[in-house]
């Protein structure tokens, strides 16, 4: 399998800024909560200020690339890449969850993907029939290993050359390329036939990447299919699931990969990749 860069930071960044701001979220934070978070937030900030006596100059160059990240809209890509793997982790832990790990969502999602049936082709160009396919397959069930029925499977990934759908302009790739919303069997079964996803580099061209050049890191990601997986009732699971052995596995730069969200496919007589792998929802949380 082959790799190259991804598209631009600068288009990718403006098409993960332009979704994430129709959505106009809001949060139902009691402003006592708000202020104790603030002040945290303020007083870790001088904290590192004060340890690491942070001269006049570097902090001018802080203020310089806070506002080439905004006007770059490079924001979704930062906090996606270098914070949401904490949040996810806490949200995670505080439920006291025992169904399927959790991992980032990150900047490349789109809702209301198409419906596919439980068995099912992802939506994939010709050109995508000559690379490597998998066939992914399981089954969602409750905490005690009853099957959810028409339980709903998002699941989006890059294509053979890197690319996600909807983030790579001038790339003709299709709308819905590699993207669908699958609706599991009345035994919350599912088999889907996809592209072997590959390790790409998140867009670096941009101040996020300056950020990562400044500490001598790299900006890659390994192989990972992107799951959203909920039914009724239950907790939606937001997840990444990996590729053992792969590259970029032990040194991801968004620090998301977990040991329980790991695959190890075999190749069939087919020629396509296999592997099962089923989800377990938990109860939805009363907060």
């Amino acid at each position: 399998m082959t790799t190259i860069d991804a598209p631009s930071a600068k288009g990718s960044g403006s098409a993960a800024t332009d979704r994430f701001k129709t959505e106009r979220l809001s949060a139902d934070t009691p402003p006592e909560r708000a202020k104790m978070i603030y002040d945290d937030v303020l007083d870790a900030l001088g904290g590192v200020i004060r340890k690491h006596e942070v001269t006049y100059a570097e902090y001018k160059v802080l203020k310089q690339w806070v506002i080439d990240v905004g006007e770059g809209g490079e924001w979704p890509l930062w906090l996606d890449v270098f914070v949401e793997h904490h949040v996810e982790d806490v949200n995670y832990s505080r439920h006291g969850f025992h169904g399927t790990k959790g991992s980032i969502e990150g900047p490349y999602y789109i809702p209301n993907a198409p419906k596919l049936p439980s068995v099912c082709t992802m939506p994939m160009r010709d050109k995508d029939l000559s690379a490597d396919q998998l066939v992914f397959s399981g089954q969602v069930t409750d905490l005690d290993g009853t099957g959810i029925g028409g339980a709903r499977i998002e699941m989006w990934s890059n294509d053979a050359d890197g690319y996600y759908s909807q983030f790579a302009e001038g790339m003709d790739i299709p709308e819905w390329n590699l993207r669908g919303t699958i609706v599991t069997d009345d035994q919350g079964r599912y088999e889907i036939t996809t592209l072997h996803p590959v390790p790409y580099r998140i867009p670096h061209d941009g101040p996020t990447g300056k950020f990562i050049e400044s500490y001598g890191g790299h900006p890659w990601r390994p192989a990972h299919l992107h799951l959203i997986v909920s039914a009724s009732g239950r907790n939606a699971i937001t997840t990444q699931l990996y590729f053992r052995g792969g590259d970029y596995i032990d040194n991801d730069v968004a620090s998301a990969v977990k040991p329980e969200l790991m695959l190890e496919p075999r190749k069939g007589e087919d020629g396509r990749y296999h592997q099962e792998y089923g989800f377990v929802l938990d109860p939805a949380p009363e907060d």
